[in-house]
C-alpha cells in the first residue's frame, strides 16, 4: 500500500504563495497520475489539480487556473503544488492523491484516485 505524505501547508496572507509537496513511497510512482484535492469546512472535497503519469498533461479546476501549478519529480517520487496569488477562499485542507490504476486516463474526480494522504492545512488570511 502506497503512503503519501504532504507537507508545506501553513498560514499566509492573501496574495502570498505556498508550495505543497507530497512524497510517495514505493517504486511505481512513475506509472500513476497524481492529483491534489481540497476540502474547506462544511464543503465537499473538490478537485484542484492533476498531472498525468507521463508528466505531459496537467489539469486544473477553473478556480485555480493561472494561479496554481502542479508538477512532479519522478526521481524523487514527489508531486508539488505551487500556489500563488492565494485568496481567503483557498483556505482548506489539501490532500494529495494517487491515481486509482496505472496509466489511468482520467483525473477529474475523486473516483479517479485510489490512495490519499493525510492532508495539510492551508489558511489564507485577508
Amino acid at each position: 500500500q502506497v503512503q503519501l505524505v504532504e507537507s508545506g501547508g501553513g498560514l499566509v496572507q492573501a496574495g502570498g504563495s505556498l508550495r505543497l509537496s507530497c512524497a510517495a513511497s514505493g517504486r511505481t510512482f512513475t506509472i500513476y497520475n497524481m492529483g491534489w484535492f481540497r476540502q474547506a469546512p462544511e464543503k465537499e472535497r473538490e478537485f484542484v489539480a492533476g498531472i498525468r503519469w507521463s508528466g505531459d498533461s496537467t489539469y486544473y479546476a477553473d478556480s485555480v487556473k493561472g494561479r496554481f501549478t502542479i508538477s512532479r519529480d519522478n526521481a524523487k517520487n514527489t508531486v508539488f503544488l505551487q500556489m500563488n496569488s492565494l485568496k481567503p477562499e483557498d483556505t482548506a485542507i489539501y490532500y494529495c492523491a494517487r491515481g486509482i490504476r496505472p496509466y489511468w486516463d482520467y483525473m477529474g474526480a475523486s473516483s479517479d484516485f485510489g490512495s490519499w494522504g493525510q492532508g495539510t492545512q492551508v489558511t489564507v488570511s485577508s
